[in-house]
């Protein structure tokens, strides 16, 4: 691919054809040959990916990258609607790949593929910038559109989390938590099982065993089959709007093959039945999905506060070492709930998600959404936060002056740079951890 740099000089820019039709220089790539080259290697790509099993893994990657896009696409809108001047909205860091110039603005992917940016000039006082652009930089913008900009990035992940969640609730459903579903009847030991001999089909509801409501507590039926080998146990199933009376008599366990489940020599007789459990999936209506999906999204983002606050805890950050040395801590904490993930455990999890079916995968990303979001508004710079909060200060500075008060960002440095140090003590760990110490899969 191409290194070939697109940008037309000041003068192309003021002076020359209608973009599009402008005839590239001598020797220089146009920007239809450059796009055909660059689907030619996504292309390839996809092609790889797929002869070598990889197409949940490229899904991942495409769409960490697009979140990340779509944050820093709120910004770039934002800042265009203020009447700032926009630069840059590259995908990517490092050496330019390929790019194009529309209006004032380079659009463009970069060799390293590790997120993306939106250069917006002027974004402290310690930029320099051509004093023709000044009154169009962002420090010299009025409050509420520094705000703006500031805060559309999250804005941006919170409305695609809640989108996210309405297609899930409404199209995709989520797992009714209150129930338990025979999602496949099956043969044991060759033959056919005794849930089949009994009538059971997939998508059968459990409603009692034995006369002992389930309620959704799969340890209610699956206690009554273990004990109860070769004696009639009695289920009752939700199937078609009807309850219906299955009499099941499981077969014996240490004798019976049901997928490898093979007893321990001298252990006790325990009963299968051979099905596979779940829980059945529920969707909303669209238009009653909206109020579901927002309250949703306010309880994962109340949780995704809590968590963020935890990583910067003491004793978060002690446990980010223990895990790095400790398998068993490691996996401690992922029970617990406690383990922060990096890149690299992000994009397995959401592998593993992407592999257990499209729910799954939503799911996460409704997650990853909100707590990029959260995360980022944590008041401190570099992050959306931090401009957040010298917007708010120099706000109130201003007061009613007609003379905009411009907070002095080199004496807030040291404190960037203790933040940056701090995000380093707590990402550094987390990826050895991931690396060392792979998480489970969550849906395996």
């Amino acid at each position: 691919m191409s290194t070939t740099d697109l940008r037309p000089t000041d003068h192309d820019s003021a002076a020359g054809p209608p973009p599009g039709t402008e005839h590239p220089p001598t020797g220089q790539k146009s920007p239809r040959r450059l796009a055909g080259e660059l689907v030619a290697v996504l292309a390839v790509i996809v092609t790889l990916a797929a002869v070598t099993g990889h197409l949940a893994l490229l899904l991942v990657i495409v769409a960490i990258i697009a979140i990340v896009m779509i944050h820093e696409l709120g910004h770039f809108l934002a800042a265009k609607h203020s009447g700032m001047k926009v630069t840059e909205y590259f995908v990517g860091f490092g050496p330019r790949l390929w790019s194009f110039r529309r209006g004032e603005t380079e659009y463009g992917i970069k060799v390293l593929p590790l997120g993306g940016y939106v250069k917006i000039p002027g974004m402290t006082n310690l930029e320099e910038v051509d004093p023709a652009d000044e009154p169009r930089v962002y420090r010299d913008k009025p409050f509420h559109s520094r705000l703006l900009v500031a805060v559309a990035g999250p804005g941006m992940n919170f409305l695609l989390a809640f989108l996210l969640l309405w297609a899930l609730l409404s199209f995709v459903g989520v797992p009714n938590a209150g129930q338990v579903e025979f999602q496949g009847v099956l043969p044991v030991g060759g033959r056919p099982g005794p849930a089949q001999v009994g009538g059971a089909r997939p998508g059968d509801v459990v409603v009692s065993v034995d006369g002992k409501a389930v309620n959704g507590d799969v340890n209610v039926l699956t206690n009554a089959v273990r004990d109860h080998p070769g004696v009639p146990v009695t289920v009752v199933v939700a199937r078609a709007g009807r309850d219906r009376t299955l009499t099941v008599t499981p077969a014996n366990g240490r004798t019976s093959s049901e997928r490898g489940l093979v007893a321990p020599k001298g252990s006790a007789p325990f009963g299968v039945i051979g099905v596979s459990l779940g829980q059945p999936t529920q969707r909303r209506a669209p238009l009653p999905a909206l109020g579901s999906a927002g309250a949703q999204l306010g309880h994962v983002m109340w949780a995704s506060v809590v968590g963020v606050g935890h990583l910067f805890s003491p004793n978060s950050v002690a446990q980010r070492f223990n895990d790095v040395s400790s398998a068993k801590a490691a996996s401690q904490a992922e029970v617990n709930g406690t383990r922060p993930l990096s890149t690299v455990g992000v994009v397995q999890v959401a592998t593993d998600a992407a592999q257990a079916g499209i729910g799954q995968f939503l799911w996460i990303l409704v997650i990853f959404n909100i707590f990029l979001g959260i995360l980022n508004l944590v008041p401190m710079l570099p992050l959306d936060g931090g401009h957040v909060a010298i917007a708010v200060y120099e706000k109130i500075r201003t007061g009613r002056r007609r003379v905009m008060y411009h907070a002095d960002v080199a004496k807030l440095m040291p404190f960037t740079w203790l933040m940056l140090g701090l995000l380093a003590v707590l990402v550094v760990p987390a990826l050895l951890t991931d690396i060392l110490h792979p998480v489970a899969n969550p849906f395996g």
